[in-house]
């Protein structure tokens, strides 16, 4: 609608469930109060649920505690059917990027009828698994295989060529690798590491961007870390470039903003095509001048050669790369001078401690759930529960609070490239590398896609014989 406030959509004629019975909006109301139930208790829903209209209702009204204050009434969401082929969902505040969330696969919808006659173990058993897409459920053999079948009550059957898919359950990456290897696999996405170097130089071989950044923390609320000109510093010290080819063997690429490659821009163009500013972006071809400027911002942060400044504990958790990364960090900033203990810690205690602010220097990562900028800038926000940095800014927060009042896109964009550029001057947090996915497929298969979000999409795909 004009005011941003109501979106609606419109079925298709003749969806079907894969069961063969009808498919209606009424499926989507179901499946969306559903998610916002706290007996259901999908970690997703507030991400991609929490911006339409009667949410905190719908949950109970939590107090800061998280303990509801009302009781919970799903049906308090404000979306509705109209008719069989109208949805309509109305939101607390407009949402310009709510058609993205909308595709977000906690959002697929669900079978009533099939979920309350068989609440726990309804996705267990392919007769009762049932969906909406392309291919359904055949066969699931725990641990082994996944068979999937064409569904012959998809709107847009004619299309699909594949009689099935067969996904090979695998935990040994060089067990995986020998059967892609034989013939036996068309396509891996967990490829052994020691294996990189060579594939990169096979055809079959594919890196393409995922919505990602690796980054680091420096604990803003800290002494040591509070002057700015610290932070961009150690930033500067780091030649991402080397990080890249060398110690990850070209599998992630070098950041030289925080708002990861793949992301698009207001008008669909790459975002990361826009970060030209040299006094604000990282110039990631010339290590040896950004090192130089780093030795003379410590210094005039009253630091020469790391004087004054206590010794530096990095934490990260214990797998391999992480670890390596981590030496090269210590040998790194040792160039300035400091000096930095390595912490590894195990992943089960290693984010807690994080989020806690129980750290000097941490590894920290993330994955976007969606295209849209705010996905990832919302974690620098003052409060976030992710924003392990501890980094808070007023006009940072006010340039977000802006972008999500703001209806006109190309506005709402200008706003967010102000608030990276804002990120990026405090150096709040430190962008290392873009991650990127590496996968193996056959020239055999035709007519597939990957996107950005890091799904495979078979549905016209083909095996040439």
């Amino acid at each position: 609608s004009d005011d941003g406030l109501t979106w609606t959509f419109h079925l298709r004629d003749g969806l079907k469930w894969s069961d063969g019975s009808d498919f209606t909006a009424g499926d989507f109301v179901y499946s969306w109060q559903r998610m916002v139930d706290p007996e259901v208790a999908a970690p997703y829903a507030e991400t991609v649920l929490g911006m339409v209209e009667g949410y905190e209702d719908a949950i109970g009204n939590p107090d800061a505690n998280g303990n509801t204050t009302t009781t919970p009434d799903v049906t308090k969401l404000k979306v509705e059917a109209p008719d069989d082929k109208t949805f309509v969902v109305h939101m607390a505040k407009p949402t310009p990027y709510f058609d993205k969330l909308a595709t977000f696969a906690a959002l697929s919808p669900v079978k009533k009828d099939v979920v309350e006659s068989n609440p726990d173990g309804w996705t267990l058993d392919p007769k009762t698994y049932v969906s909406t897409g392309p291919f359904k459920l055949k066969e699931w053999k725990a641990g082994s295989y996944l068979l999937l079948e064409k569904n012959e009550n998809y709107w847009n059957k004619d299309a699909v060529k594949l009689d099935g898919i067969k996904c090979l359950l695998m935990q040994d990456q060089n067990a995986a690798f020998s059967a892609y290897e034989s013939g036996d696999a068309l396509m891996i996405k967990d490829i052994p590491t020691q294996e990189i170097t060579t594939l990169q130089k096979r055809p079959d071989y594919h890196i393409d961007p995922q919505l990602g950044t690796y980054f680091i923390d420096l604990n803003n609320t800290l002494d040591e870390f509070k002057d700015a000109k610290v932070r961009q510093a150690l930033s500067l010290a780091l030649d991402r470039k080397y990080i890249s080819e060398t110690i990850t063997a070209g599998t992630y690429t070098p950041a030289k903003g925080f708002i990861p490659q793949g992301v698009s821009d207001w008008d669909g163009s790459s975002w990361y095509d826009h970060l030209t500013d040299p006094s604000v972006y990282i110039n990631v071809d010339d290590y040896q001048a950004n090192l130089a400027k780093a030795k003379e911002l410590l210094a005039e942060a009253g630091h020469p050669n790391g004087e004054g400044l206590p010794t530096l504990t990095y934490s990260t958790n214990d797998s391999a790369y992480h670890k390596k990364i981590a030496e090269y960090l210590q040998q790194a900033w040792g160039e300035l001078g400091l000096k930095i203990d390595v912490n590894i810690v195990e992943w089960k205690s290693f984010t807690p401690q994080r989020r806690s602010g129980n750290y000097q220097i941490a590894r920290d990562g993330w994955v976007m759930d969606y295209d849209d900028p705010s996905n990832i800038l919302n974690l620098t926000a003052t409060g976030n529960g992710n924003n392990s940095s501890k980094y808070s800014n007023p006009e940072y927060d006010a340039l977000l609070e802006k972008a999500a009042a703001e209806k006109d896109q190309k506005t709402r964009f200008e706003y967010f490239h102000q608030a990276e550029e804002m990120l990026m001057r405090d150096m709040g947090v430190t962008p290392l590398l873009y991650y990127n996915e590496m996968y193996l497929q056959s020239d055999k298969i035709k007519d597939s896609y990957h996107t950005t979000d890091g799904i495979y999409h078979f549905e016209y795909a083909d095996i040439a014989e």
